[in-house]
């Protein structure tokens, strides 16, 4: 298991969120309540000569009617509640990995900004707190063009926020959402994130180079093919002292269902078959050759190990220690 070694000191309509312990029939939730002052936002360790920052830009609030939507109902509802989470709010953490490695300092996705939900938008704030400088961030890699993944690329002024990094987007991903007319043959609910997407792929001060399976960000740094959720996403891999992981973005976004029922997918998923084909593959690769993995939406911070669990899978949250 991965020892994770801290440097320093550390789309839908949302459903409100249930109170801290609450108590749906005898259930108690795994959910702890808000505390008085700010928790941290960032998590840091080591991986090789890699240097890794875990931050977070928050978390949404959505329906759980949206999770297994392959699946009896009932069943989903029953999964939930015996691990202690909600039936009815799916709270989901959104972290950010930031990699310096080789003089370079790769950031990916970008968040949500303050475009999409109230409980997200804080990726700017916590690396801060982190002591990261926006302006040394010198590649930005977008796994996929959701709000809470691309939105937060630009500013009030429609300007990109990092002006001066290299951006990078899967050739797949941007030529799906950059068709003319996309808007008026999604559904209704979906022309948001059509027009959201656009907008930031055109943002002023982001010259996008695409990528394809393999494609080598900086050495040390490359994506793979993983759609399903969107046409075009990928997963990013960070390899360094012989360690890897792989930075999952939405192929995985659930740290229970997507690993105990990997054949459950998502109303969100554009593709369920394929979401589950990918997501099967991943859990495979990375049970197998050991790799630890990092999940968006997982528990903040969201970094673990895949094991094997019968004919499915179970997650292991990674462990970590003060020097």
């Amino acid at each position: 298991m991965m020892l994770l070694r801290p440097t320093r000191r550390t789309f839908l309509k949302t459903a409100a969120a249930m109170p801290a312990f609450a108590l749906p029939g005898a259930q108690a939730l795994a959910e702890l309540g808000g505390p008085e002052g700010g928790n941290p936002g960032y998590f840091r360790f080591t991986m090789g000569e890699a240097r890794i920052t875990i931050v977070s830009d928050g978390y949404l609030s959505l329906p759980t009617d949206g999770l297994g939507v392959n699946a009896d109902p009932a069943e989903v509802q029953a999964f939930l509640a015996a691990h202690y989470l909600s039936t009815e709010t799916n709270t989901s953490h959104t972290n950010h990995l930031i990699v310096e490695i080789g003089g370079n300092t790769v950031l990916v996705d970008v968040g949500s900004g303050n475009r999409f939900m109230d409980t997200a938008g804080r990726l700017w704030a916590n690396m801060d707190a982190a002591g990261i400088d926006p302006s040394g961030i010198t590649h930005v890699v977008i796994t996929h063009a959701h709000p809470d993944h691309i939105w937060g690329i630009r500013d009030d002024f429609d300007e990109a926020i990092i002006p001066d990094a290299a951006y990078y987007l899967g050739e797949t991903e941007h030529d799906y959402w950059m068709q003319d007319g996309l808007a008026s043959q999604v559904p209704a609910e979906m022309q948001q994130f059509v027009v959201g997407a656009q907008n930031s792929i055109n943002v002023d001060g982001a010259d996008w180079e695409l990528m394809s399976d393999g494609f080598e960000v900086v050495p040390g740094v490359r994506v793979i093919d993983t759609p399903g959720h969107t046409p075009g996403h990928m997963a990013v891999v960070v390899e360094s002292g012989g360690q890897q992981v792989i930075a999952l973005g939405d192929a995985m976004s659930h740290a229970y269902t997507n690993f105990a029922h990997p054949e459950w997918y998502n109303s969100f998923d554009a593709d369920g078959d394929q979401t589950v084909a990918t997501r099967t593959r991943l859990l495979d690769m990375a049970a197998t050759d050991r790799m630890a993995v990092l999940g968006y939406h997982f528990p903040f911070p969201g970094v673990g190990h895949v094991m094997r669990d019968g004919g499915a899978y179970s997650f292991v949250p990674a462990l970590w220690k003060f020097d």
